[in-house]
């Protein structure tokens, strides 16, 4: 400022399902000065608030999320009470008031609904557009998928191909099987039957999240389209969203060198649970820490708990989207799919990928 004072820098983050956190700070000679956490959370003592503060006064205005993290939760006793928000709220919000982190309004948005693929080109252009987002060659993409071929198998990046996938069950129903670049487990798909989408952004959005909480963060739009059509649903930790009755979906990421982040969902619509159970092999183990004994009852599918059509869903869904965002149409290019196209030769189509792990 011309007086010579340090400008004064503000921050906001609301938590998913919680409360707001407002950080309004100032920088001097590189540290943390004049911090003033505030927001619509509940704190008990009512009087620990100039403690928060003090524990971030004087910080490097370039310390990790981590250290910001570590210095509040060094002032946090067992008499200290934080609803709605936690330390690691208050340090997304300072990161924000910094620049190093931002938020959705700090992006222009794009959204893809009407592209039908190949399933191998689903996987390639999750690579392709991640990247591109990373670089700066492409706006932070909201992508759905419509499906050419029928059904199909995503397996995880880490998985064995051979303890997730029966290969009879399979050729029998003529399942494509494919492996993405994510984490996490199978999806069984259908044409018709799921809803996907992947979301294309740079990490700054999610800085100073930890890795659990960047899932229901970047869901919280979802998570409002289905309270509009009437499903009351959670996050299971880590990734899957699920209702009192069962599972509705499961969320997966990947982060690039680059800076850029994919972060995929798929959401049963309907789903043909015998077909299902043929082609994959669920384990024991995995179905008793979901405290269920058939892979059958763990998916409750959205046309049973709404009955729309599996369009209207996700056009409830992509303008709650457009509504926090104020995300354009747009549509994938000539170019990226060129590309995909290249890595389905190089890399996704080949047998190399698919039993990357036997």
């Amino acid at each position: 400022m011309t007086d010579g004072t340090p400008a004064l820098k503000h921050g906001e983050y609301k938590v998913p399902g919680g409360k707001l956190v407002v950080v309004d700070l100032q920088v001097v000679d590189g540290r943390l000065a004049d911090v003033s956490i505030s927001g619509d959370f509940f704190l008990e003592p009512d009087d620990f608030l100039p403690v928060l503060n003090g524990a971030l006064k004087g910080l490097d205005e370039n310390a990790a999320p981590a250290a910001l993290t570590a210095a509040l939760d060094a002032v946090v006793t067992e008499d200290t009470l934080l609803h709605g928000f936690s330390t690691g709220a208050i340090t997304v919000a300072v990161r924000r008031a910094l620049g190093r982190a931002t938020g959705w309004a700090d992006h222009e948005w794009e959204i893809i609904t009407d592209a039908a693929f190949p399933t191998l080109t689903h996987v390639a252009l999750d690579e392709v557009l991640t990247e591109e987002v990373g670089k700066g060659t492409r706006r932070p993409t909201l992508r759905f998928w419509e499906l050419a071929e029928s059904p199909n198998v995503f397996i995880g990046s880490f998985q064995s191909l051979r303890n997730e996938v029966d290969p009879e069950g399979a050729r029998a129903t003529g399942t494509h099987v494919v492996r993405r670049i994510t984490g996490g487990g199978a999806m069984f798909t259908e044409h018709g039957n799921a809803i996907t989408y992947s979301i294309y952004v740079p990490q700054t959005l999610v800085d100073g999240l930890s890795y659990t909480d960047s899932y229901a963060f970047l869901d919280s739009w979802v998570m409002a389209s289905l309270e509009k059509i009437g499903v009351t649903a959670f996050y299971q930790p880590i990734n899957d969203i699920a209702t009192p009755q069962g599972k509705i979906g499961g969320a997966a990421q990947k982060r690039l060198a680059n800076g850029g982040l994919l972060h995929h969902v798929t959401m049963s619509y309907d789903v043909d649970a015998d077909k299902m159970v043929t082609v994959l092999r669920i384990g024991k183990e995995k179905l008793s820490d979901k405290g269920t004994r058939s892979a059958k009852k763990r998916v409750d599918p959205l046309r049973r708990q709404t009955g729309m059509t599996r369009e209207a869903i996700i056009d409830v869904m992509a303008q709650t989207f457009i509504e926090r965002t104020g995300a354009v149409r747009g549509a994938v290019t000539e170019e990226e799919l060129a590309e995909a196209q290249r890595r389905i030769d190089t890399k996704f189509g080949t047998e190399e990928w698919l039993t990357r792990v036997p």
